[in-house]
């Protein structure tokens, strides 16, 4: 089945047009041939509405354990000012 549906046929089988929302994703609905809405799962819309996490928090879920994350302590090389 396509991605695209007239609204005649999204009317007739919502149920359908649901199902596939849900398990192919995102679902286009034209109305007198021009695009007029998108139907998508509830976990899609959320994912899309949610605001974005802060690079804080993203460090914090991130899975570090196998990198080496050690400071080079070297000062560099000396300069006369």
């Amino acid at each position: 089945m396509t991605d695209t549906w007239q609204l005649q046929d999204a009317k007739n089988q919502f149920g359908e047009l649901v199902e596939q929302a849900m398990t192919r994703g995102p679902q286009r609905v034209t109305r007198g041939g021009h695009p007029a809405v998108v139907v998508m799962s509830a976990d899609d819309y959320d994912r899309l509405t949610s605001p974005p996490l802060s690079l804080k928090v993203l460090l914090r879920q991130a899975q570090l354990d196998d990198v080496d994350l050690e400071r080079d302590r070297d000062t560099g090389r000396e300069i006369d000012v």
